[in-house]
């Protein structure tokens, strides 16, 4: 997986390799010159072109100067725009302030908003400088200005670090926010460049080497690559037998919800479960089985309501008993004798499993109650369900889901993944896991049953809990690419269960 920094792990890894003797203004100079790379790419070259660098204050104002400096001796004709006097620029900034006159023809002006805009309106590329990864709440006054000229201005934009305006840790955007054609990241991507709506924002995160040491570089953050997904598929042995290649118990499903319980099966078929069984009330398991053939049934008693009652808790431990992992939740309701059944089943499961949708439900108000059980768990809720779980706003966690997702994961004691875009998969040691595939036909009905079964199915097959979400993660986002792509917004639950084979030979191929 590939590190993934918040600000405080930035400036951490910059005062390290500082204290291991690489000095400050070497680092800001690596930096300058790997940004004004990019902008030469951008710009289409380097005699005759034309750029705009927006300097703030602070060491990424610092590493926009050098870009300038570096712009100028390749012969591109270089606006550097401050929003800090110079005399006010501490080191190794100040230096790169004055060594601007080493390269003739490079012009330096303090900002003025009509003049950023002249100079952005006949340049080939800019270049944002103002805010670093420390950055917290909403530009204003000339700052904000600076931003927007950047965004209306025609040319691309490349951003140093993170696009300005953008909250490193967390993706937050409060106001104006820098809109970059590429992000030039050093020595690992910012969290705020990979979460929504920051990762918008960015562009291309292009993360580039100033000799930060590696072993220096000490994340809490991660991304999964195609190769991570690759090494946590499980094989079959040759001579196998479908008991040994996973037994997954699926809870799902009432009278009138039949649909999530054929979805979660066919999705762990689909990655690979040897043996399915799906647990209903007595009464929905026809409608079911009419949709789904490779599946074992096991009818259970039911409520007046068509849910599953209290005393089928009994017959699913003891199907457990002889399976390898358990998926529970979606289309159960929150009857209050079906909720007593899950917090039972949920409790003594002596299988790994994933909680999701009714299951979760069942524990409103009391999330610390899912840290009584027996066995390891993934917890997968969309937002509404978090918020009912936990007590936290819908715009609290929006505000913060890497601090969220951490404090559900260590109260549950389980893996806890939150939907959305960007999926975020936490830890109770507090890692968290970010997601990058996925799509907008993705939020449609049914999809998040494919999710459940497809994590179900890994947990089955002997996958640890958190790689099964993040293989999960990632699998589900790439075969609703997948599907998308193909069928546009019509795409349904069921077109990317198809997929689902598609993505694995995929990220199976590298």
């Amino acid at each position: 997986m590939k590190p993934v920094l918040t600000p405080d792990e930035a400036a951490s890894l910059d005062r390290e390799t500082q204290a291991r003797g690489v000095a400050a203004d070497v680092l800001m100079e690596r930096a300058g010159r790997a940004a004004a790379r990019a902008a030469r790419e951008l710009a289409g070259g380097a005699y005759g072109r034309r750029a705009v660098v927006v300097c703030g204050k602070g060491n990424n104002g610092g590493d926009g100067l050098v870009t300038a400096r570096q712009l100028g001796r390749w012969g591109v004709r270089t606006t550097v725009v401050l929003l800090e006097d110079p005399g006010e620029l501490r080191e190794p900034a100040a230096a790169n302030a004055r060594r601007l006159d080493e390269v003739p023809g490079i012009r330096v002006r303090m900002f003025d908003e009509h003049g950023l805009r002249r100079e952005l309106a006949r340049a080939d590329v800019a270049v944002d400088a103002v805010f670093g990864t420390g950055f917290r709440g909403m530009p204003e006054d000339e700052w904000a200005a600076a931003i927007a000229s950047l965004n209306e201005a025609g040319a691309p934009v490349v951003a140093v670090d993170i696009p300005s305006g953008v909250n490193g840790a967390t993706g937050v955007v409060e106001g104006e926010a820098v809109r970059a054609e590429l992000t030039v990241s050093f020595g690992a991507p910012k969290l705020g460049t990979v979460l929504l709506p920051g990762a918008e924002h960015a562009g291309i995160v292009r993360v580039v080497d100033i000799g930060f040491p590696e072993d220096l570089v000490r994340a809490r953050a991660w991304l999964t690559e195609p190769e991570d997904v690759a090494g946590w598929l499980p094989r079959r042995d040759t001579d196998t037998h479908k008991r040994a290649s996973g037994v997954l118990v699926v809870v799902a499903g009432s009278r009138g919800m039949t649909g999530a319980a054929r979805l979660i099966a066919m999705a762990a078929g689909r990655v690979g479960a040897g043996l399915v069984t799906v647990a209903a009330p007595e009464g929905a398991i026809p409608q079911i089985q009419a949709g789904l053939t490779e599946a074992t049934f096991l009818p259970l008693p039911e409520t007046g309501d068509g849910t599953i009652a209290t005393e089928g808790a009994g017959a699913v431990l003891e199907r457990l008993a002889a399976a390898d992992g358990l998926a529970i939740g979606p289309g159960l309701t929150t009857n209050e004798q079906t909720v007593a059944f899950v917090r039972e089943v949920v409790r003594r499961s002596p299988v790994p499993l994933v909680i999701d949708a009714d299951a979760l439900n069942a524990f409103t108000g009391d999330g610390a109650a899912l840290g009584d059980r027996q066995s390891e768990a993934v917890l997968t809720p969309h937002v509404g369900e978090f918020t009912r779980l936990t007590g936290v706003k819908p715009r609290d966690l929006d505000a913060d889901r890497p601090v969220h997702v951490r404090a559900l994961a260590a109260q549950a004691g389980a893996v806890a993944l939150l939907k959305g875009s960007r999926t975020v998969i936490g830890e109770p040691n507090g890692r968290l896991i970010v997601n990058v595939t996925g799509s907008p036909v993705l939020a449609t009905a049914g999809t998040g049953d494919v999710l459940t079964g497809m994590i179900g199915g890994f947990l089955a097959r002997g996958v640890a809990p958190t790689e099964s979400a993040a293989a999960g993660a990632y699998l589900h986002g790439l075969a609703g690419i997948l599907a998308g792509g193909e069928l546009g917004e019509g795409t349904v639950a069921g077109d990317v269960l198809e997929r689902i084979p598609d993505a694995v030979a995929h990220v199976e191929g590298g």
